[in-house]
C-alpha cells in the first residue's frame, strides 16, 4: 500500500504539457528562423554536427526528472506489511437524521452540516474506538458498519444528505433498531449509539420500544440535539438558492423546533444523556471526557505497519537524470555517428 504526505504537490504536473507546448513553439520557430537565414542544404554544410533528435532527448530527460522531482516532493511512503495491532477501545455508532427538518438554518449553516460537523468532530478525538454510521428518516439506513478506518467514515459523513432517503419523517425508533444490528460482538462491555436530530419524532412511541430494548442489550442512548427551541422555516432550495418555504396542507409554512423534551427522555430511558449540540466545542469535550471514562475492551485490527519514506529514491534519479544531461550536448556525438543509432542520416 502506497501513501503519499502531500497530494497538493501533484498539481505541479499540469505545468509539463505547458512545457511540452513551449518547447514545440520554440522549435517550430528556430527552424523558421533558420530557412530565413539560409537553405538547409547551406545550414548543413555551416553545421555539420547540429543534431536533430539530441534536443528532443534533452527535452524529455528534463520533464522526466522534473516529474520525479514533484513525485519526490509529494514523498511517497509504503506500506511494508500487514500486521495485526491490539487495540483499546469503545464501540460507537452515530445514527444521523436526514429529515428535512434538518435543512432548517436556526443554526448555521443549517441543522444537517452541524450534525455533521458535531460527528466528525468527535471521530477527531477518538484514538482507537470503533465507529459506525446510520441514516435515517422515515427510515433508517446503514451507512457505514463498525470500523475504525476514521477517513472512510468522514467520507461517508459527508456524503449524506436529506435526499438520501426518499422516505419523509422521523423515525427515531427505526435507528435504534438498525444500530442495535451493529453491536455483533458479545464481548464488548460499552455500546455507545449517539443519536443526533432535532426531536422531531413522528414514530408513535416505538422510540420508547427500541430503547428499552437496546438498553437489555448493553447498549447506552445518548441524544445530542441540532436546532433551536424557538425553530425556523424548512427552506426548499434548487442549485443553492432558495425557491420557496415548505409548507403545511393549509398552506401554512412550516415552523421546524429543537424537540429536547422527547430527546431527553430517550437518553433516560437508554441509560445515556441529552447533549445540547449547539457549542461544537463544549458537546464535544464532554463526550471525549465521557467516553475516557469508559471501560475500553480490547480488540484486534489489521492496518499496515512499517510506513516508510520513499521520496529518496525520486529525488536520486532526478538528480542523476539532470546530471547525465549535461554531458548530453545537442551536436552528434562522434563514435555514435557512426553507428546511426538516431538515423540522422536518413533524416538529413
Amino acid at each position: 500500500m502506497i501513501q503519499l504526505d502531500d497530494r497538493t504537490y501533484l498539481y505541479l504536473l499540469l505545468v509539463i504539457p505547458v512545457l511540452i507546448l513551449v518547447f514545440i513553439a520554440h522549435q517550430v520557430w528556430k527552424r523558421r528562423t533558420q530557412r530565413r537565414f539560409a537553405d538547409p542544404r547551406l545550414l548543413k554544410k555551416l553545421a555539420p554536427d547540429r543534431s536533430l533528435f539530441k534536443p528532443q532527448l534533452k527535452m524529455v530527460a528534463l520533464l522526466f526528472a522534473f516529474a520525479l522531482l514533484i513525485l519526490g516532493l509529494a514523498n511517497p511512503k509504503m506500506g511494508t506489511k500487514m500486521e495485526t495491532v491490539k487495540r483499546e477501545g469503545v464501540d460507537i455508532v452515530f445514527a444521523v437524521d436526514v429529515s428535512k427538518s434538518m435543512l432548517a438554518e436556526d443554526i448555521a449553516p443549517n441543522r444537517l452540516e452541524k450534525a455533521k460537523r458535531l460527528v466528525s468532530e468527535i471521530i477527531n478525538e477518538l484514538a482507537s474506538d470503533r465507529v459506525g454510521i446510520i441514516a435515517y428518516a422515515a427510515q433508517a439506513y446503514p451507512q457505514l458498519p463498525i470500523t475504525t478506518d476514521y477517513g472512510a467514515a468522514k467520507m461517508f459523513l459527508q456524503s449524506m444528505n436529506t435526499d438520501m432517503l426518499s422516505s419523509q419523517g422521523t423515525a427515531i425508533g427505526e435507528a435504534v433498531k438498525l444500530a442495535a444490528t451493529y453491536f455483533d460482538d458479545e464481548e464488548q462491555t460499552n455500546r455507545v449509539l449517539f443519536i443526533i436530530s432535532d426531536g422531531e419524532d413522528h414514530s408513535d412511541g416505538t422510540a420508547s420500544d427500541a430503547v428499552e430494548l437496546a438498553t437489555e442489550q448493553g447498549i447506552r442512548v445518548y441524544t445530542i440535539g441540532v436546532g433551536t427551541i424557538k425553530g425556523g422555516p424548512i427552506p426548499l432550495k434548487r442549485n443553492g438558492v432558495v425557491e420557496s418555504l415548505k409548507k403545511d396542507a393549509n398552506g401554512e409554512v412550516v415552523i421546524t423546533r429543537l424537540n429536547e423534551e422527547i430527546l431527553s427522555e430517550i437518553a433516560d430511558e437508554g441509560d445515556g444523556e441529552y447533549i445540547d449540540g449547539e457549542n461544537t466545542a463544549a458537546a464535544v469535550s464532554y463526550i471525549r471526557e465521557t467516553l475516557n471514562q469508559m471501560d475500553k475492551k480490547e480488540f484486534e485490527a489489521k492496518q499496515f505497519a512499517e510506513f516508510k519514506d520513499q521520496f529518496q529514491w525520486f529525488l536520486g534519479a532526478a538528480l542523476l537524470i539532470l546530471f547525465l544531461d549535461i554531458f548530453v550536448l545537442e551536436r552528434k556525438t562522434a563514435w555514435l555517428k557512426k553507428l546511426n543509432l538516431f538515423n540522422e542520416k536518413e533524416a538529413a
